[in-house]
């Protein structure tokens, strides 16, 4: 779990307190006292470092967003600069517009100089204001230019493609002999990053995806036989649909792509929903993006400009599906489809989401300042951390059934695992 420095840290940090190089967390906290003893994964502990590797007066960073929506980029951003400005001095910050294209001088427009006047109000907003795109760059292109600028370090905000992106650019700099700090924030609302216990913008996202949730109960339960069906974002992972399960309370079936499920049969989707409208005449119904994939025809895939797989549209399917059987069972219904995915990701961070911005945002800074390069700043066990780029781009987070997330959900809908027998 060692974390490059690109050199001898000499100059003394401003800030009052440090964090020693030596401090360790532990990924496994639980002690099986049976089981055999093994190596233990320790990260790197993230905060100030007492020693610099860049001088502050002579640095000059940049930020980059890329990739989806997601509540809090904006805080993140502020954060970045006023600790960059305020904590450390430095007075030279470039925000580079429109993603990875900002970086290539050919296809990006001029970055933008951040002050702490130009972020003075944006944490109030959704989005991002230095606009966000997806797909690659030229890692060629977008080092000269960062060498051309004199940029020291380079904060990227983005999932793990875009982690895989400043992967990328911190080996070419490395192989140029550029002394450059690429310093990773996790951003998702999927939650689904490896070595982060939760990434800013998900608690945003849940409660969102809860007031939707809500809607949906209240036209489901104002007609006889009412059923509403709400597709949430979720492409790999269902965090966002546990979650906003537990928090309302109003679902009845919670469909995620860690659990396969079946539709025909007596043991089926269709059968237990029909149960569920005859006895109580009215259900709810929230699904992934990424669940029921299986069940869907192969072929014709589809990818994003990041290179992820697009989701075949589960959220139509099952309306069709649903509406084919109750049809064929002469059961009176109304059927309800709502699909408010870009709507949970557009809207400023909620007051717990904005604290976690701020906390992700600062250790970043802490690193870059320090000389660590080729990281992400994770978050174990309420500590935050340093990760390896390319120890996080080769995993992928998801549900753990046997966690109280997912039984979570169990109890408040009551189906089972693979199964809608009620």
């Amino acid at each position: 779990m060692n974390i490059t420095v690109l050199g001898e840290a000499r100059f003394p940090s401003p800030l009052p307190f440090y964090v020693s190089d030596k401090a360790r967390v532990l990924f496994n906290v639980i002690v099986d006292p049976d089981a055999p003893p093994k190596e233990e994964l320790l990260f790197e502990v993230a905060g100030p470092r007492e020693h610099l590797f860049f001088d502050p007066k002579e640095t000059r960073a940049g930020i980059v967003t890329c990739g989806g929506l997601c509540p809090g980029l904006n805080n993140v951003i502020r954060s970045l600069v006023l600790e960059l400005h305020h904590g450390y001095g430095v007075r030279e910050i470039l925000g580079f517009m429109n993603g990875y294209q900002g970086l290539d001088p050919w296809r990006g427009s001029e970055p933008i100089p951040l002050t702490p006047q130009f972020v003075e109000d944006i944490h109030k907003e959704g989005g991002t204001e230095l606009n966000t795109s997806r797909g690659p760059v030229d890692v060629s292109v977008a080092v000269d230019n960062l060498i051309r600028r004199k940029i020291n370090m380079l904060f990227v905000i983005g999932g793990d493609g875009t982690q895989r992106g400043g992967e990328a650019i911190y080996q070419e700099a490395k192989l140029r002999g550029h002394a450059l700090a690429v310093v990773g924030v996790p951003k998702t609302i999927d939650n689904d990053v490896a070595f982060v216990s939760r990434t800013f913008g998900y608690v945003t996202a849940v409660e969102e995806a809860a007031k939707a949730i809500n809607c949906a109960h209240t036209e489901a339960h104002s007609v006889h036989n009412g059923i509403s069906l709400v597709k949430i974002m979720g492409r790999h992972a269902g965090f966002i649909a546990a979650g906003a399960t537990i928090a309302s309370q109003d679902v009845n079936f919670t469909l995620v792509p860690e659990v396969p499920f079946v539709l025909e049969g007596e043991d089926g989707f269709l059968a237990a929903l029909k149960r569920r409208v005859v006895k109580r005449a009215h259900a709810v119904i929230l699904v992934a993006e990424g669940a029921g994939q299986h069940l869907l025809e192969a072929g014709g895939e589809q990818y994003d400009a990041s290179g992820n797989l697009k989701s075949k549209d589960i959220g139509h399917f099952l309306c069709e599906r649903i509406d084919d059987y109750f049809k064929a069972e002469d059961i009176p219904f109304a059927l309800r489809y709502f699909d408010p995915s870009y709507m949970i990701r557009s809207v400023p961070a909620s007051a717990e989401d904005a604290i976690l911005c701020d906390f992700f945002a600062r250790n970043a800074v802490h690193a870059a300042m320090a000389g660590k390069t080729g990281l992400v700043i994770g978050l174990q066990h309420d500590t935050f951390t340093h990760v390896p780029i390319e120890l996080l781009t080769r995993h992928k987070k998801q549900l753990d059934l046997n966690s109280p997330a997912w039984l979570g959900v169990l109890a408040a809908t009551g189906q089972k695992f693979a199964q809608f027998a009620f």
